[in-house]
């Protein structure tokens, strides 16, 4: 019996063929948009988080418990081996390594500048840890990181008016809060295309900062962590938080870049409230296609309960068809969405020539080159879920409609 109400419901779908296409259509369109803006948002804020943390402190910090409320260099963190080798044990951490992050002066016969710097093993990182390495256009890094040296940003190195191998002094406070300087030779310019990194950024090597700042050889500003997946840095911080106890405090990146957490919060919900929205007018334009369906067929629902069709079987009908009606929405959703998803995910939308500017575009901080898809696999089976359910859902009161119809009455009337 289920198989021939299934069929029945078939073939009333087609009844009105144009009806139904655009139906169809309105669901399609429905999971497109809903794909596709959740798949943006998905990339776009993940490759966002992955980025501040590359250029940061990774998506996990272990840095001095009082380092956040006050970000000095006397805030250091002791025992950098043994914190990185807990932290490895992690099953979803895949790289650690230990930094040292803050500010200085950077002078030269002429002129002088503030920069922020990153102290760093070159031994240890590279561009999937430093995203900023790639972008370093003239020289390179210290050849060892016992080797003294600076990389200036661009722009940096234009308003200080230095080359590569011109000699600069740095000025920042050790870790007893004095003063101290260092005079080394620019051996790399890097160039990213974010303003506030060409304009203010300085990379330095960490062993010989180590030794200026006053620092033990296994004494570091600050551990980060990576993951392979930015989507579990608060579930690794609490687990690492419970190993390392008071020794060290262990943070999120989003508490080490509130700008960057509350604008993606921002645009998540916004993107959320539109899916709603479009789901809702969907639901509506489906509840529309089978109220009228069933108003049309009140004479025929009372001659099929004349001879012996029952309520419940008239309801299963109906629900049948918005069921029909949910499956091959679901099917165009996933045809209309293959193509324009798979442009986005290889090649996606160059923001920077949108925004006709050069170079990235900045966002609480953190440069965008291009907007791409990406689409979690738990959101694109909650939007497939979601799609089926208010469809379905929609049919319910035309059904119950269908089902309490007067046999009698609905043939004298027609």
């Amino acid at each position: 019996m289920g198989t021939s109400l299934a069929a029945l419901a078939w073939r009333n779908l087609w009844r009105h063929r144009r009806r139904t296409l655009i139906t169809l259509a309105s669901i399609g369109f429905g999971v497109f948009f809903a794909v596709i803006f959740t798949a943006i948002g998905d990339r776009t804020y993940g490759d966002m988080i992955d980025l501040a943390a590359r250029n940061g402190g990774g998506h996990v910090t272990i840095q001095h418990p009082e380092y956040i409320d006050t970000p000095t260099l006397s805030r250091s963190v002791e025992g950098a081996s043994a914190l990185a080798k807990l932290a490895l044990a992690d099953p979803d951490v895949v790289r650690v390594v230990p930094r040292i992050t803050g500010n200085l002066m950077i002078a030269t016969a002429r002129k002088s500048t503030g920069a922020g710097f990153i102290a760093f093993d070159p031994a240890l990182e590279d561009a999937r840890t430093l995203s900023i390495l790639d972008a370093i256009e003239e020289g390179g890094i210290f050849a060892a990181s016992g080797r003294p040296g600076i990389v200036l940003g661009a722009k940096l190195a234009e308003n200080l008016g230095v080359r590569l191998g011109r000699r600069v002094v740095y000025t920042t406070t050790d870790k007893h809060g004095e003063l101290v300087q260092e005079a080394v030779r620019v051996t790399g310019i890097l160039r990213t295309g974010t303003e506030g990194l060409d304009a203010g950024m300085a990379l330095l090597p960490l062993a010989p900062f180590q030794t200026t700042l006053g620092y033990g050889p296994d004494e570091v500003g600050q551990v980060a962590v990576f993951l392979g997946d930015q989507r579990r840095a608060h579930r690794v911080a609490e687990r690492l938080s419970a190993r390392v106890g008071d020794r060290a405090a262990v943070v999120s990146w989003d508490e080490r870049s509130p700008e960057l957490a509350g604008f993606i919060a921002m645009k998540q919900g916004g993107t959320q409230v539109m899916e709603v929205i479009i789901l809702l007018l969907v639901a509506a334009g489906i509840f529309n296609t089978l109220f009228m369906s069933v108003m049309e067929r009140v004479r025929e629902f009372g001659v099929l309960l004349a001879i012996g069709f029952t309520p419940a079987r008239l309801f299963a009908m109906v629900m049948c068809e918005s069921c029909w009606l949910a499956s091959i929405g679901l099917i165009a959703g996933a045809a209309i969405t293959a193509g324009p998803y798979w442009f986005l995910s290889r090649v996606g939308i160059d923001v920077a020539a949108l925004a006709d500017s050069q170079g990235q575009m900045e966002v609480a901080g953190v440069g965008m080159e291009a907007i791409r898809a990406g689409i979690h696999p738990e959101n694109a089976l909650w939007i497939a879920i979601l799609a089926l359910a208010m469809t379905v859902l929609s049919g319910i009161y035309p059904a119950l409609s269908a089902g309490r119809v007067d046999p009698v009455e609905s043939i004298r009337v027609a």
